[in-house]
């Protein structure tokens, strides 16, 4: 009979422990359902011990489901995080030895977000992560990583990233037909959504592009834009013959640096620009990955500190600009915002001046690290947004394009004789 109600209890513990975890990664359509089968154990788990269980038992058998529930929380993690991404490779029919139908396809490729929550995009950054071995979220706390970040698509619907980047690269495809081209093809891509770059290079290859430029919708060098070539490269390697290029990210973009100062003539009101706070709020990443990709932060620093120049120049106050961080490096928000405050400005602007369209980011988490701020009642707080489909941008990126182009062209000429 002991050795029954000690089964029964290790079987209730690792069952609770089990759903516990996948109610913390469900998609919200199934989270409730875990959350139940999870209290339901727990539930008949104390019961158990409570009635069933005494004496010196009630100490092993409570020891017991202590263990038996962490044991059954870290197989669910263990299975959850170990999950494939089932995005689809379409096959590629093109031969090597084809030449293309002549025209040229840009492939747009951009970091990514899913309208709702899908956490496969940061199950492979920690796998990323792990196999370079990088410190990041240690393993037992990654399934709160996933609910914190579900919470957040639950407090703003969903967001709006793909869209964004839909209407921007539309604008880009009507610049060129505008001008006359009416061959080159565009292809979206995403890192961490539908369709992956490596997808949307075989879709370019299979309607015959005879030269690829990679668009890349980033503003620094990073383990992201690395990621995504990695993929492009893989499917490359078999067509030597096509000539790619790549546009590089935007932290050296003249135009980009100009469409903040822009951005904020148009939406600093009534407000004298002596009076305004300006804070650009970069991403940041740990000191650690700074090792193996300095880039990101060097790109974060010097733009944002191009931007502020620009500002300056346009008339702003420098001691009512500065530079935070959203994550991993300091300084936070908050701390700028009540600088500001005590500098006597009447308003303050913000910018997630590092993306490139809106998301979680944009739309949640710095929003919320802002408005952590202690500031007097009344005070305007203007999120000013990422990047998106503002005409400068749009710019920013064509002019990548076109010189990517130009790239080619001498390349092809200098080939040629």
């Amino acid at each position: 009979m002991v050795a029954f109600i000690y089964l029964s209890v290790a079987f209730l513990a690792v069952s609770g422990g089990f759903f516990y975890t996948r109610f913390l990664v469900a998609h919200p359509l199934k989270m409730s359902r875990n959350l139940l089968f999870s209290c339901l154990a727990l539930s008949v788990l104390v019961m158990l011990i409570i009635n069933r269980v005494g004496g010196i038992h009630w100490l092993w058998g409570s020891l017991l489901a202590v263990l038996g529930f962490i044991s059954g929380y870290l197989v669910s993690a263990r299975i959850e995080l170990g999950r494939e991404d089932t995005r689809q490779i379409p096959p590629l029919t093109r031969q090597p030895t084809d030449a293309g139908l002549g025209h040229t396809a840009v492939i747009y490729f951009t970091h990514g977000e899913p309208e709702t929550y899908d956490p496969i995009g940061w199950i492979n950054q920690f796998n990323e992560f792990d196999r370079q071995k990088i410190p990041f979220v240690p393993f037992f706390a990654r399934p709160f990583f996933l609910h914190a970040l579900r919470k957040k698509y639950l407090k703003v619907g969903k967001s709006e990233h793909r869209m964004i980047h839909q209407r921007m690269i539309a604008a880009l495809e009507k610049c060129f037909r505008d001008r006359g081209d009416t061959h080159t093809r565009f292809y979206l891509s995403f890192l961490d959504d539908n369709p992956r770059p490596d997808v949307a290079l075989i879709q370019a290859l299979n309607d015959g592009a005879s030269r690829l430029i990679i668009c890349e919708v980033f503003l620094t060098i990073s383990n992201h834009t690395a990621e995504g070539n990695e993929m492009i490269q893989e499917i490359l390697q078999d067509f030597p013959a096509i000539p790619t290029i790549s546009t590089g990210p935007l932290f050296d973009s003249i135009l980009l640096r100009d469409m903040f100062v822009q951005r904020a003539n148009q939406h600093k009101n009534h407000y004298d620009k002596s009076k305004i706070g300006v804070l650009l709020v970069g991403h940041g990443q740990p000191d650690e990955w700074d090792v193996e990709w300095p880039t990101e932060t060097e790109h974060e620093i010097g733009f944002r500190l191009d931007v502020l120049k620009t500002f300056e120049a346009d008339g702003y106050r420098k001691e009512n600009l500065s530079l935070a961080w959203m994550e991993f490096k300091q300084p936070k928000p908050a701390p700028k915002i009540e600088e500001f405050v005590r500098n006597g400005v009447e308003e303050i602007l913000y910018f997630p001046a590092a993306i490139s369209a809106d998301s979680l980011h944009s739309q949640y988490d710095i929003p919320e690290l802002i408005h952590a701020a202690r500031v007097p009642e009344g005070l305007p707080l203007v999120n000013l947004q990422a990047w998106n489909d503002d005409p400068l941008v749009i710019q920013a990126l064509l002019e990548k394009i076109d010189s990517a182009w130009m790239k080619l062209e001498s390349e092809a000429r200098a080939y040629a004789e």
